[in-house]
């Protein structure tokens, strides 16, 4: 009796354990349960970066409201630590990937591996394919970038007049950002014979550095420089730290973003005007496309995000 109870036992424990292991599949993995949350890998270019936060944080909204996991990845501007950290989400499984570039010119690795994995890719706020469509499976959503940088000339033109002395602050070199607003700025003030670039250097998108190197045009250019166009709202704060504690307040400083601390610049009159770019939704649309896209669905390829100007006659609007 003894000997067919502990045989019945082993049966049952043997059972059990075959249960536990899906039947024996064999695979190792158990594929997800029908209807389970997809992951989305979100690998962003710098989170210390002010704006690149409000783009991670649309990406995260979406996510939340819509059931799915997202990872999300800070590269730090380090090109080769993005390229390796989509890599491993790649390997890890994710639905769909989000990717703010660290450079634009070096997206190639990310964009082979994407496709050679097939997995739906969207680029956000940084366009790595310039005037070109993206290739099949691979998105981008943004903002026509040369459009903050007319804004920007048209707004300066109107408030300074056609005559004046300006200091463009730049960002990185490599980003489509900095060279497109850079290319409106230059686009509209070309059009005033009165009106000179007297420099234009990169800050990085930084504050810190917006702020030295205008303090370095202070010092090379003194009462010359009226106005400081930069492609980015923490440079052109940096800009206006370095105005006030040099007691100039008749430089006008323009910035891209329209970022909190920027709006409550222009309310106070120290920044001159900022360019709305919809950070938060580029970041909201753009992890809607890659669910879109995991779904088997067929989004845009190209999805563009109008920027707003913002002075101190609409400031409250925003």
């Amino acid at each position: 009796m003894k000997k067919k109870l502990s045989l019945l036992l082993v049966l049952v424990l043997a059972v059990g354990l075959l249960a536990a292991c899906g039947g024996g599949g064999g695979g190792g993995t158990e594929a997800p349960a029908e209807g389970g949350a997809m992951t989305i890998g979100y690998a962003s270019s710098n989170l210390n970066d002010t704006g690149q936060t409000f783009v991670a944080d649309g990406a995260r909204a979406y996510a939340e409201a819509n059931g799915l996991t997202i990872q999300v990845q800070d590269a730090q501007e380090d090109v080769v630590r993005q390229q390796d950290q989509v890599k491993t989400m790649i390997e890890q499984g994710v639905d769909a990937l989000v990717v703010v570039p660290v450079d634009t010119e070096a997206m190639g690795p990310i964009t082979a591996a994407a496709q050679e994995a097939g997995i739906p890719l969207v680029y956000v706020n940084r366009n790595p394919f310039g005037e070109d469509q993206p290739p099949e499976g691979i998105y981008y959503v943004g903002s026509q970038e040369i459009v903050a940088g007319r804004m920007q000339g048209e707004a300066l033109v109107e408030m300074m007049g056609e005559e004046g002395n300006v200091g463009i602050l730049m960002g990185i070199l490599s980003n489509e950002g900095a060279i497109k607003r850079t290319e409106g700025n230059e686009e509209v003030l070309g059009q005033y014979a009165g009106i000179n670039i007297l420099a234009k250097e990169t800050g990085n998108w930084q504050r810190d550095q917006g702020m030295s190197l205008t303090e370095n045009w202070l010092t090379a250019y003194g009462d010359d420089l009226n106005a400081i166009l930069a492609n980015n709202d923490e440079m052109a704060l940096g800009a206006v730290q370095a105005l006030q504690a040099a007691g100039r307040d008749d430089v006008l400083v323009m910035g891209v973003d329209a970022i909190p601390d920027a709006k409550e610049a222009v309310k106070g009159g120290s920044l001159a005007a900022t360019v709305l770019q919809d950070l938060y939704g580029q970041g909201n649309m753009g992890t809607e496309i890659a669910h879109q896209a995991a779904q088997g669905n067929s989004p845009a390829q190209l999805t563009w995000i109008d920027f707003v100007p913002v002075t101190i006659d609409n400031v409250d609007e925003f």
